[in-house]
């Protein structure tokens, strides 16, 4: 059975990490046949400068078509003037938006041979493990904008439907992960958060009572993140509050290139991408790290293309290289690109062969 997968570069750094993550799955593929087939389409700036739209009709029925989407980064200073409804970033929320990509996973698993890449106290940071479920296609990016010369406004709206099927998705991880589920809101100030707290509430008690469940102040999470992570399992949050969270989760591990993540929503294909954005000033200079989209890949794997074993071949052998001390420029070290690749595929090589 053939697996299609879109290949959306975008801009900055995003197609040199992807071009590496496609180089380590057909390596994967020509191991254990996979029978990956992959589909480059352009996205986001790239779009833009290529036919005036960051999601051409086109690419968005190849994503539609295919089994999973495999995305580098969006955006850059060179459209940071074009109008607001066509830049990069619009067609990456009308990619989620039209997918009904609601949940967006992002992982915080610290490798122990970068401890020391963490700004944090080994003791600390030693043996974090947990999951930020990000509720995705809601909330202010979402919402009604005004703006006139002396005043701009941003709503932030959710429906009670919205906010229980992304925690009935968190509350089912939690569930087959340490039983503990964090949801995090502002519910001592907003409204959208009052209700939040107020249906996650209810959905876990009617529905997952076996779970540990805890609420706790957006400002409180983003000071316990730094001084408590291990104390957390799954955590579920609103739009804003979880892209801010979990960039701040991306410093814990010690670098945003180190994070990937996945967005899927009820069926269809899902969006793996590592969380960082294009990186404009290293772009085309080679030293990007390609780890977080590789890791990214083996969530495609796994949640999309049911290739489980697989998904973990990929992760062992990003591991590996880790142990190895193939560390890029943003993880202290001098390996390019390429070099990272080469030593992903180098384990990937020498790995016990398994079956797809």
């Amino acid at each position: 059975m053939t697996r299609n997968i879109v290949v959306l570069g975008g801009d900055g750094i995003g197609p040199e990490v992807t071009a590496a993550a496609v180089t380590v799955l057909r390596a994967l593929d020509a191991r254990i046949g996979l029978d990956l087939h992959f589909d480059a389409q352009p996205f986001g700036g790239a779009a833009i400068d290529a036919c005036g739209d960051p999601l051409p009709p086109a690419v968005l029925d190849a994503c539609r078509a295919a089994d999973a989407i495999l995305l580098g980064a969006v955006g850059g200073p060179k459209w940071a003037n074009v109008p607001s409804a066509i830049r990069p970033e619009a067609g990456l929320l009308r990619l989620r938006s039209e997918l009904g990509l609601y949940a967006n996973l992002r992982p915080l698993q610290l490798h122990p041979a970068l401890v020391d890449a963490s700004p944090l106290k080994p003791e600390r940071i030693s043996g974090v493990d947990l999951l930020v479920v990000r509720e995705l296609t809601g909330g202010i990016y979402f919402g009604q904008r005004t703006r006139s010369e002396t005043r701009a406004t941003d709503e932030c709206a959710y429906s009670v439907g919205e906010v229980e099927r992304v925690t009935r998705s968190a509350a089912r991880l939690a569930r087959a992960r340490r039983g503990k589920l964090t949801s995090v809101d502002k519910a001592n100030v907003l409204e959208t958060s009052r209700l939040w707290r107020e249906v996650v509430t209810r959905v876990v008690r009617e529905e997952f009572p076996e779970l540990q469940l805890e609420h706790l102040l957006v400002d409180a999470m983003a000071m316990y993140l730094v001084s408590r992570p291990r104390d957390f399992d799954v955590i579920v949050t609103e739009n804003l509050f979880g892209d801010v969270l979990t960039d701040e989760c991306a410093a814990v591990s010690g670098s945003l290139g180190m994070m990937p993540s996945a967005s899927v929503g009820d069926s269809g294909p899902g969006v793996y991408e590592p969380i960082h954005g294009s990186a404009p000033d290293i772009a085309g200079l080679g030293v990007a790290n390609p780890y977080g989209t590789v890791l990214s890949a083996a969530m495609m794997l796994r949640q999309s293309l049911a290739a489980p074993a697989a998904a973990a071949m990929l992760e062992a052998a990003v591991h590996g290289a880790i142990s190895a001390g193939v560390r890029t420029r943003d993880l202290g070290g001098g390996a390019s690109t390429a070099d990272a690749t080469a030593a992903i595929l180098s384990h990937l090589a020498s790995a016990p062969a398994i079956a797809a």
